[in-house]
């Protein structure tokens, strides 16, 4: 799994328009499935994800606090992309999850961080 991480004062993903899900202060994360990817590389990236310290404390102390500590949410967004791999002009997604494998696979890894967080600020 690779997980690309953004602090966002609010973030929100839209399909032709139309908002499909949307959060305020926390994390934008692209979530990249490799074909090869176990329960063990989802608890490793859902634990570090809840825990990663990117955020300042009240003191004003940077990369002190997490999204945990904050009380803030994490929007997850499943992104195949991140597994390409550049043939000539052309890109290869053949290492990344077969979608109707992944599909399965992203929604165990939203259930899990609902497990390990707060199930209404995890929002995919």
């Amino acid at each position: 799994m690779k997980a690309v991480v953004q602090r966002v004062i609010k973030a929100n993903v839209t399909v032709e328009g139309e908002v499909i899900s949307s959060i305020g202060k926390g994390l934008c994360v692209l979530i990249g499935i490799s074909k090869d990817d176990t329960k063990k590389d989802m608890e490793y990236i859902a634990r570090k994800l809840l825990s990663i310290r990117l955020f300042e404390n009240d003191q004003g102390k940077k990369w002190h606090l997490s999204v945990k500590d904050k009380g803030y949410e994490i929007l997850c967004i499943s992104q195949f992309t991140l597994y390409h791999v550049l043939k000539g002009n052309k890109l290869d997604f053949h290492n990344a999850m077969a979608a109707e494998k992944s599909e399965a696979y992203y929604k165990e890894f939203l259930d899990l961080i609902r497990v390990q967080y707060q199930a209404d600020l995890i929002k995919g």
